[in-house]
């Protein structure tokens, strides 16, 4: 029988205090690096959680915007903005160096990571980044984006995201926080959700239509509804249905 493999990952450091009830589930996470949420106190402290659980840690860079978390877009220069992603990905780095730990990837957060997915300029200073600090480092991007193509054009390794927690429009874009069906908070459905992108290569849009999709990595947000009962029951199903959470 196959068993197939995939990635879990999710944002921590950002203030929600559960990440030791997450890591069990997980095997990568993304720790913000002070942009919109997480000081070098909260980037220490769960980076070495993650080494403790055997997972995987990741970049959550952002626009400098802790007030809105990182949600709107803020009007930089392309110059503005990488200095400021760069400054985010080094302080986070030099901690890890300093306990001893890899960087693995980079995954750019909220309304940064809405962009670049469709602005080829942000893409570009995006990649650019990534590839100043290390280009072996892999970045964590959605399947058919702007920025995937951006960095499969510069020699970046790619890890397809979606998400396990969010409905999609038939382009492929997450739906609005703002509409009343964004998330997906039941449990049953989250794995009904997961389980077609893996096997199915689509996801089921919120018109109903099935769309196309790759993902090497599932996110799920910890801020969600019973975020751990849920990630507890999906990983369970998964692996009763031969998915290996690695």
């Amino acid at each position: 029988m196959v068993v197939k493999r995939i990635d879990i990952n999710c944002d921590l450091g950002e203030g929600i205090g559960n990440e030791a009830e997450l890591m069990p589930y997980l095997s990568s996470c993304n720790i913000a690096c002070g942009g919109h949420a997480g000081d070098k106190k909260t980037m220490r402290k769960v980076a070495k959680l993650a080494e403790s659980f055997d997972v995987r840690i990741g970049a959550h860079p952002s626009f400098p915007d802790r007030e809105h978390f990182g949600r709107i877009v803020i009007p930089m220069s392309s110059e503005a903005l990488k200095a400021t992603l760069v400054e985010q990905i080094e302080t986070f780095q030099n901690i890890l160096r300093d306990e001893g730990l890899e960087l693995h990837h980079i995954k750019p957060h909220g309304a940064l990571y809405n962009l670049a997915a469709k602005d080829e300029q942000t893409a570009e200073v995006l990649v650019e980044v990534l590839i100043q600090i290390d280009l072996n480092l892999i970045l964590y991007a959605p399947y058919n984006s702007v920025i995937s193509k951006v960095a499969a054009q510069k020699g970046v390794t790619i890890a397809y995201e979606a998400f396990m927690d969010r409905n999609y429009n038939d382009d492929l874009s997450l739906v609005s926080r703002q509409e009343a069906d964004a998330l997906i908070t039941n449990p049953e459905t989250m794995f009904e959700h997961v389980n077609r992108m893996i096997n199915d290569k689509q996801v089921k849009t919120i018109t109903g239509r099935n769309v196309k999709i790759e993902a090497h990595t599932f996110c799920v947000h910890g801020d969600g509804e019973g975020v751990v009962q849920n990630l507890k029951y999906v990983t369970k199903k998964l692996q009763d249905h031969n998915i290996k959470i690695n």
